[in-house]
């Protein structure tokens, strides 16, 4: 996951110092704030010209004004890499610039449906989910921004997703379990004592832990379940194929979590089946006893599970004190994201 260093985050550095100091700890992105209501726009394009004299990182440009095609010219002029304009705000019919370098967003509200971006699906790279109040650095994350992730990479799975605020050592952590592809840091980063160790944090490490796995699994309706009384090899296969996972879960009458089948499970009944693998059963293939995690365990619970076994898990079925199956979590993306 890429990190955005929110630059007018710090109070206490001048610009300068705070672009060589992320300049010398190869940060992916600058990213720069710009409200036509509130900011000087000529300070903020002199900032944009002095980074680009002292860096080659990228910058993120977010417009909030009513009439970003204002703006434009800037935009031209200073080859910026990455723009992103706030969808609410908007009052003018926005146009997104043809024959551009630039990768471009709209950025949304969590109240506001990623259904909006239907409009812009052609136009623009990426989405950017405003998880805290616009404005208010240091915020809260707002968790309903989970479920719009998911939404996101389920209705758009050619566009990426960017995340703007309360980002910190934890949430960076779920973010690259969600498949998010870079996170704007601002307090966090920009006014830690130590940028460096602040940064790592971001990109690879959790130091505490408050959420739990209920805020930001895979929900059952959106997991690869059967139930266990209806299964067949060949509907295992079908949801495995469908759902695209590695795995399916099975569930009781009662809702009750009963075992699962990876493709590992099929690829060494295969191996040891292959002439009569059509005539196998279900309760030949299943793993009646695989690893789970309760959907109140934390970050920390489900990093000890990990580092407690000696083989890698990329996946967990979620569930209840009463062993029902509540959902699932799966690493492929965090994987993706730390190789």
């Amino acid at each position: 996951m890429r990190i955005s260093a929110s630059i007018y985050s710090s109070k206490q550095k001048k610009i300068q110092d705070s672009i060589e100091e992320l300049d010398a700890l190869n940060v992916d992105m600058i990213h720069i704030d710009f409200n036509d209501k509130k900011s000087d726009e000529k300070i903020i394009f002199s900032d944009i010209k002095k980074i680009r004299e002292l860096s080659e990182i990228p910058i993120d440009l977010h417009i909030i004004s009513e009439n970003p095609s204002n703006y434009f010219h800037y935009i031209t002029k200073h080859k910026l890499e990455y723009v992103t304009f706030q969808y609410e705000i908007i009052k003018e019919e926005l146009i997104i610039p043809n024959g551009s370098d630039t990768k471009y967003g709209i950025a949304i509200t969590s109240e506001t449906s990623i259904s909006v971006f239907n409009k812009f699906e052609n136009k623009c790279h990426f989405i950017l989910l405003m998880t805290t109040t616009p404005g208010e650095s240091g915020g809260k994350f707002n968790k309903i921004n989970f479920k719009k992730i998911r939404e996101f990479r389920k209705s758009y799975p050619h566009r990426n997703i960017h995340i703007d605020g309360g980002i910190d050592d934890e949430l960076g952590f779920i973010m690259r379990i969600l498949g998010v592809h870079a996170s704007v840091s601002g307090s966090y980063l920009m006014n830690n004592k130590n940028t460096a160790a602040a940064l790592f944090k971001l990109k690879s490490s959790v130091v505490h832990s408050e959420y739990v796995l209920k805020d930001f699994k895979i929900d059952l309706s959106e997991s690869p379940v059967l139930n266990i009384k209806d299964a067949s090899l060949k509907k295992v296969l079908e949801t495995i194929e469908n759902y695209n996972l590695g795995f399916v879960m099975f569930i009781n009458e009662r809702g009750e979590f009963c075992g699962l089948i990876s493709n590992a499970d099929i690829r060494k009944v295969l191996i040891n089946n292959f002439e009569n693998f059509n005539t196998l059963s279900i309760n030949k293939v299943i793993n009646n006893n695989p690893i789970t995690i309760y959907e109140n365990n934390t970050i920390s619970d489900m990093l000890k599970i990990i580092q407690n076994n000696e083989f890698i898990i990329s996946f967990m079925p979620i569930i209840d004190n009463k062993k029902k199956l509540k959902g699932c979590i799966t690493f492929l993306d965090l994987i993706v994201s730390e190789s």
